[in-house]
């Protein structure tokens, strides 16, 4: 049986993981200075960071549309016995919804919310393909994701609260209380939701040996796999934090850069570890 993986830009998988196991990337859109990008295509990171530097507004994102996927659907669904697409958390995106509506033309299309973001969700695209790999149904594949959807997971911290206030997730005034504290707080995912954990504070390059401690301490990790996440940081910092991973069994440890859509939300020097609980 064939099936092919599909996912929406906000997995941030590597290229080269996106080419071992042969996901299509399905972008999203971010608008800034007057014009609407592809996520990824016609619009990176660093173009929105210059872009807000510069003064700015900070630019919004956007889901794939409908006509997108039926686009999508259209072209996969002859080539395969079915077609696997999993999406940016429903809380945070209606590419769920866009998916689930395109998809009732193509009986072979199935959709599923990863309740996540970022290589959260990316980590349920490579179970999924390394599933069908094995030559596993859809219908075992999507039960194995149903099981996998809680056991991710996503936490981040912030250096600045600078992006967030911009965007309204938090006051200006909050934010410019925490950057002079020097407070980090740490972000949490969890039931499809983002909530604040542990507020770090100090330099945000001290602190994230003890959110990687937090994190890895009195957990059931899976060991297989783990993702240092980051958004335009200093290379030495998520190196440093690769090798205190890596000093903790994981089997692969990979870097990854968050895309447009997290990186509008976040701002520069936001930084994650992302793993499978048993």
């Amino acid at each position: 049986m064939s099936i092919k993986i599909t996912a929406t830009s906000t997995c941030d998988l590597p290229a080269e993981l996106l080419e071992r196991y042969q996901i299509t990337m399905v972008p999203l859109y971010v608008s800034f200075g007057g014009n609407t990008c592809r996520d990824g295509v016609d619009a990176s990171p660093e173009d929105i960071f210059r872009h807000v530097e510069g003064g700015g507004q900070l630019p919004s994102t956007a889901a794939v549309n409908i006509a997108d996927y039926q686009v999508l659907f259209g072209r996969l669904s002859p080539q395969y016995d079915a077609v696997l697409h999993i999406t940016i958390g429903s809380e945070f995106s209606c590419c769920y919804q866009n998916a689930l509506v395109a998809a009732e033309d193509y009986p072979n299309v199935y959709v599923v919310d990863s309740r996540n973001l970022t290589v959260g969700q990316g980590i349920l695209a490579i179970a999924a393909a390394e599933a069908a790999e094995r030559g596993e149904s859809i219908e075992a594949i999507l039960k194995l994701l149903d099981s996998l959807t809680g056991k991710v997971d996503t936490t981040f911290v912030v250096d600045k609260l600078d992006y967030l206030a911009k965007g309204g997730r938090c006051s200006s005034v909050v934010a410019l209380g925490a950057n002079l504290l020097k407070l980090k707080p740490c972000i949490v995912l969890s039931g499809g939701r983002m909530t604040v954990g542990k507020k770090y504070r100090g330099a945000f390059d001290k602190v994230l040996p003890d959110y990687v401690r937090d994190q890895l301490t009195d957990k059931d990790v899976d060991l297989d796999r783990v993702f240092v996440v980051h958004t335009r940081c200093d290379p030495a910092i998520p190196a440093a934090i690769c090798e205190l991973v890596r000093g903790c069994g994981f089997r692969e440890v990979f870097t990854a850069v968050a895309g447009c859509t997290i990186s509008c939300h976040c701002g520069p020097n936001t930084l994650g570890v992302i793993f499978l609980r048993k």
